[in-house]
């Protein structure tokens, strides 16, 4: 390409290399935790706004329906714009969503407020990740691969934590958590509009499309283990961000803001463990321990729903969160491994349709198998159903090896 037609598509001055990293990897953080602000504020607007467990559950799935609705509809975007282009709007999205979420008193705009979140988690979650692996010198593409998987799940983790504190320890408790969020995502949206375009944009008119949604054929055997794995997997992280505030105040009665938002953060905190602990295995064995740990942990946080122990809920989240840091890491190592070049995206589109449905229709059932039941017998039955899922996978993964020698 020309001098002249590179000036036309690149900033002449601006942020570049480790600094403009550094910048996409905070925005990608920030983003992410204004995702789960409302985690350990659902107790607060169930006792002001008068609803129960069914629509925490329903205003959670919200945040997926958007999630989806981005990844499907933007997942090409940045490629004909460039990753700037598509993370300014982000931003701006992600800061919208935590201002729907100061209108008092309006259960409306919870809804549309986890919608907004979850467009700009999704515009993100597949944008930045890129821009990093693009920023990344040749040698170093893993390893900023890796950053984005830990930035992500730390971002989601620490959200929990921020409104959990400034719940318990400042005043306004349904407002000053998303006023700060603004006011960081205002900060980081200075820097990021400060970055240099990391790709070349093609010329010519943008061809808008929604991301194709399919797998071929010679990667659907290890498609659906790693999907059943991963399904199950986010059907764990929902169940924490969107059921157990419930469960520990309910049941186990922890009536502290923050205390919920560690017990959050255990879960997120352990799976940003597991990916990066199994980064030296291969995809097939890191499946395999990631979906026996999966199973293990699951199986702990069904005791302790039984037992109405803290210390083991916690160590459950742990071991859990592991294995689903594991399993997920691995098991979208193995579908991108497998898939054709030309469809890469495409397939790791329905791969994450996959998650997505898994972080919300299983926790919808659990809201309304816990008002029919109770928190305690669905709990423990959600427990089992999701062992019973991540040992299918498990067993699935060994058949493949059988059947392959």
């Amino acid at each position: 390409m020309s001098s002249s037609a590179e000036t036309t598509t690149r900033p002449a001055r601006g942020l570049r290399g480790p600094t403009a990293a550094a910048v996409v990897a905070l925005a990608f953080l920030i983003t992410m935790l204004g995702a789960t602000l409302p985690t350990p504020l659902y107790p607060i607007y169930e006792q002001e706004l008068g609803f129960g467990g069914v629509m925490v559950t329903l205003i959670f799935a919200a945040y997926a329906v958007g999630v989806t609705g981005a990844l499907v509809l933007f997942g090409r975007l940045s490629d004909q714009v460039g990753r700037r282009a598509v993370l300014l709007p982000g931003l701006a999205l992600a800061a919208i969503s935590s201002a729907v979420f100061l209108i008092p008193d309006n259960i409306p705009t919870l809804f549309v407020g986890r919608v907004l979140s979850g467009l700009s988690a999704g515009i993100f979650t597949a944008t930045a990740t890129a821009a990093l692996v693009d920023l990344a010198p040749e040698d170093r593409r893993h390893r900023y691969s890796l950053l984005a998987a830990a930035v992500n799940m730390l971002g989601l983790g620490l959200g929990p934590v921020v409104a959990g504190a400034l719940a318990e320890y400042a005043p306004a408790p349904l407002f000053l958590p998303y006023l700060v969020h603004i006011g960081l995502v205002l900060v980081v949206s200075v820097f990021a509009s400060a970055l240099v375009e990391p790709i070349e944009t093609p010329e010519g008119p943008v061809r808008w499309r929604p991301q194709r949604v399919s797998v071929p054929p010679e990667v659907r055997g290890v498609f659906v283990s790693a999907a059943i794995a991963g399904f199950a997997g986010f059907a764990v992280l929902g169940l924490f961000t969107a059921v157990s505030p419930a469960f520990l105040t309910q049941v186990l009665g922890v009536q502290n803001h923050l205390a919920i938002g560690l017990v959050v953060f255990t879960l997120f905190g352990a799976s940003t463990v597991g990916q990066i602990a199994s980064s030296r295995l291969t995809e097939r064995p890191a499946l395999l321990v990631g979906c026996a740990t999966l199973v293990a942990g699951v199986l702990v946080v069904g005791a302790a729903v039984v037992l109405a122990s803290l210390p083991l809920f916690v160590a459950g989240a742990a071991v859990a969160g592991v294995g689903q840091g594991m399993s997920f890491r691995a098991g979208l190592g193995a579908v991108n491994a497998g898939s054709p070049p030309e469809r890469r995206s495409e397939v790791a589109s329905s791969f994450f349709l996959v998650l997505y449905v898994g972080i919300s229709l299983p926790v919808i059932g659990e809201g309304l198998a816990s008002a029919a039941f109770g928190l305690v017998v669905s709990g423990v039955v959600f427990a089992g159903l999701v062992a019973l899922l991540g040992l299918v996978a498990f067993v699935s993964l060994l058949r493949r090896r059988a059947v392959a020698s």
